[in-house]
């Protein structure tokens, strides 16, 4: 016999872990990566392309800088485009990266209450550890980055290795996320899904809407 699950809830006790993506859903950063993908395009001799952008914050570093490659037939090495675009994403991360009103408070509010939190993002921990204002490690339990897994954000490999990392099933976990990919893998996967709107004007928010289980409009009424 099967247990039930319990109603959606952005409180425990419908969960016991979380699972939370950074860019966009708890720092408004699109415009960064808008900025480096420009930079990329353009050293190149390139026209931007901004669909592109989605693309690779969905895939992440490495298979983003082979999609990129194999796309735009580019001579670089992989690893040199992962190398470029981390040293950008860090000169741009260490000063003018600040979490979302209210996202801190949430998530201390959770483990306060014994819900172990962890971070899936696609971006490299060079990048991560370069912010001056945001320290994911003294606020996380877990932090899961996009080159500890084989896939990108369309499977649900990240979300899968950090519940594991936090010792909970997945039908145990809510996930937080602003892209629709990542949504529709974790709800693959059997976890609460949460979609949470961003400024970045790309954003499908109909179709979030559509597939999480819970909508969510900005963190400031739940700091508790």
């Amino acid at each position: 016999m099967t247990t039930p699950r319990r109603a959606p809830s952005l409180w425990p006790p419908s969960f016991s872990a979380a699972i939370f993506d950074f860019d966009g859903t708890l720092a408004e950063t699109w415009s960064i990566w808008r900025k480096v993908d420009e930079i990329f395009f353009a050293t190149r001799g390139l026209p931007f392309d901004a669909s592109a952008s989605t693309t690779l914050a969905t895939l992440g570093f490495a298979a983003g800088a082979q999609w990129c490659v194999e796309r735009y037939r580019l001579r670089d090495e992989v690893s040199d485009i992962v190398d470029e675009w981390n040293r950008l994403g860090a000169a741009l991360y260490e000063n003018d990266v600040r979490l979302r009103p209210g996202a801190e408070g949430y998530i201390r509010h959770l483990r306060s209450r014994g819900v172990r939190c962890a971070l899936a993002t696609t971006n490299d921990p060079h990048v991560l550890g370069a912010m001056r204002h945001v320290d994911v490690d003294a606020l996380f339990d877990e932090v899961v980055c996009g080159r500890e897994v084989a896939r990108g954000k369309d499977h649900p490999d990240i979300y899968l290795e950090a519940a594991r990392r936090l010792g909970a099933a997945p039908e145990e976990c809510v996930v937080f996320e602003d892209i629709l990919a990542g949504t529709l893998s974790a709800a693959r996967a059997g976890m609460t899904t949460v979609a949470v709107r961003s400024t970045d004007p790309r954003q499908p928010a109909n179709e979030l809407r559509g597939a999480a289980d819970l909508w969510l409009d900005g963190w400031e009424h739940l700091a508790g």
